[in-house]
């Protein structure tokens, strides 16, 4: 068993608090290597931003669940190094599947997971969601659970279509499980395919796709019935065209890759969204970054000569996500 404060890290309880208070939200991103981690410690320390660093099962077994609190661990470290003094950095675990899978996560050192039983019946998502907060509880580490279900394809997790969480079920379900925070579907989705070209109007200038808004009427309903509680929105990247047009000009093929409008994840994050996750942009611009070098210099094969340009392309877009889209700056 290995404490997350013995890492230096911090769950989101207080972090969360004060989001909702500031009208701002915390990023959550995710990684799967050395690069993006450094990238992300980069942005947040920076720019003075709390982050949470964010695992799915199959980055876990990607990394190596040892190496993975050695990293955290280190992240905490190079933070301090970089002269944040006293980091906030939460790790996090992503769509959680099981009960084996979270608790395994606690005892590994996580400050925080998520139960992802939104595809089960009700009263089955609510047993099981209490069941990891009583085991995590235990340990301080705080859990998001999820109610309703996003389309979209990440890792493990998918489904074609999605169904919009039921204001009607928040109350009995935050009350039931006990959850520190509740991940809703309110029209994002996995994925850098968020909307098919039939679900988006065109822009008859830029003849990009254009997609629909999100549902606000819906998270408006929620927080009326939850006020003050923490509000997580999952698949919020917003799929930069620079990225894709970059991938697609350097022998890549991402024909219609649609994202979140940034402008109106600035307006949930000034609501109870207090968490949005970002994932598909960072793998863009990595890929974007080693697909330039590649094309450009075809006889390299140094791995850090073409890791190196794609950790300082997404230390670009960490910070460009913090200061301009989540407002997250300055509050660590």
């Amino acid at each position: 068993m290995v404490s997350f404060k013995e890492l230096g890290l911090v769950n989101t309880r207080e972090m969360f608090a004060k989001a909702i208070k500031g009208g701002y939200a915390i990023p959550a991103f995710n990684f799967n290597n050395m690069e993006q981690l450094q990238a992300i410690i980069k942005a947040a320390a920076e720019t003075k931003s709390p982050v949470i660093l964010q695992v799915s099962k199959g980055a876990r077994n990607y990394a190596n669940q040892t190496l993975l609190r050695y990293m955290a661990q280190g992240a905490v470290e190079y933070a301090k190094e970089l002269g944040w003094e006293h980091p906030q950095i939460c790790l996090h675990l992503d769509h959680g599947d099981s009960f084996e899978l979270c608790k395994s996560c606690v005892d590994f050192g996580f400050s925080s997971v998520m139960i992802d039983a939104s595809s089960l019946p009700y009263e089955e998502n609510i047993a099981l969601t209490k069941k990891v907060v009583d085991y995590a509880h235990q340990y301080d580490v705080t859990v998001e659970a999820e109610l309703g279900v996003l389309a979209g394809v990440e890792d493990e997790v998918s489904s074609a279509v999605s169904h919009y969480t039921k204001p009607e079920e928040v109350v009995d379900f935050a009350t039931r499980t006990g959850c520190d925070s509740l991940a809703i579907s309110i029209g994002t989705s996995h994925g850098a395919y968020k909307f098919t070209p039939e679900q988006c109007t065109r822009d008859p200038k830029t003849g990009r796709l254009v997609p629909p808004p999100l549902a606000f009427d819906v998270l408006d309903a929620v927080m009326e019935k939850l006020p003050g509680f923490p509000i997580v929105l999952h698949g919020s990247s917003s799929v930069p065209q620079e990225y894709v047009d970059m991938i697609n000009k350097y022998g890549g093929k991402l024909p219609d890759a649609v994202g979140i409008p940034e402008e109106q994840l600035r307006k949930a994050a000034k609501s109870a969204v207090c968490k949005i996750n970002i994932d598909s942009d960072s793998r863009l611009a990595f890929t974007a970054a080693v697909r330039k070098v590649f094309a450009e210099k075809p006889a390299e094969f140094d791995p850090r000569k073409y890791c190196g340009p794609a950790r300082d392309l997404m230390t670009e877009l960490y910070k460009h996500k913090i200061i301009n889209v989540l407002g997250s700056d300055g509050k660590a």
